[in-house]
């Protein structure tokens, strides 16, 4: 008599995290298009309000030249700062992420837009920044734009900010996010040899464009 075969029971499904709400893109080619936000301990999308009013400032620095523009952001979550540079034109974005599920909804964006000038890193900001680093061949392998938005409290951006100095182009642009706001007037240790450039808060979010100081300035 032959053995009654016994079924192995399914396996069950990894848990997703979930969705709290979603922002969108603000401009450029895939304007309108919804990011979910998932529900992931640390993730901090930038506010609509503050990327419009930021990338405003990028766009009238760089005299709105996106095609010319490699963009880095190391600690991307919902990607809105890194796919909202890609939809202006951006020649290359590299996103940076930690947390697997996140790292799969952008894998989903970015396929979904068909979105081929960007790539995306899963691992800790700073070995990735580290990583980078060291296959720098030449200017032409540095950004003009990175974005630096750690989570609050964590007090990445003493440590993550040099990194960003070696990997950025010259005369490029720091995207600076924190629950602090830096002036030129009085600026912490760390931030010595920067220049604020644009600097504005919407609630408790105070958002700073930074560019490296001209050596005379430094000498002055």
């Amino acid at each position: 008599m032959a053995k009654q075969q016994t079924s192995k029971p399914a396996p069950k499904p990894r848990p997703r995290p979930a969705l709290t709400h979603q922002v969108r893109i603000i401009g450029g080619d895939w304007k309108r298009t919804p990011l979910p936000v998932l529900d992931v301990t640390g993730l901090r999308p930038t506010p609509d309000r503050v990327r419009e009013t930021v990338f405003n400032w990028l766009t009238h620095l760089i005299d709105g030249h996106w095609a010319g523009v490699a963009c880095l952001d190391l600690f991307a979550g919902t990607g809105a700062l890194g796919f909202e540079a890609a939809s202006r034109g951006a020649a290359r974005v590299v996103l940076v992420e930690e947390n697997q599920g996140v790292v799969a909804q952008l894998t989903a964006i970015k396929d979904k837009l068909k979105a081929d000038g960007v790539s995306i890193l899963r691992g800790d900001a700073r070995t990735m920044a580290q990583g980078l680093q060291r296959r720098l061949a030449g200017p032409a392998d540095r950004f003009q734009l990175i974005f630096l938005d750690p989570p609050y409290q964590a007090n990445l951006l003493p440590t993550m900010l040099p990194l960003c100095a070696d990997l950025l182009a010259e005369r490029g642009i720091v995207y600076l996010e924190s629950e602090q706001e830096f002036d030129n007037a009085n600026l912490p240790e760390w931030l010595s040899g920067w220049e604020v450039v644009r600097a504005d808060h919407a609630g408790m979010v105070f958002f700073h464009l930074l560019q490296r100081q001209k050596p005379a300035q430094i000498q002055a």
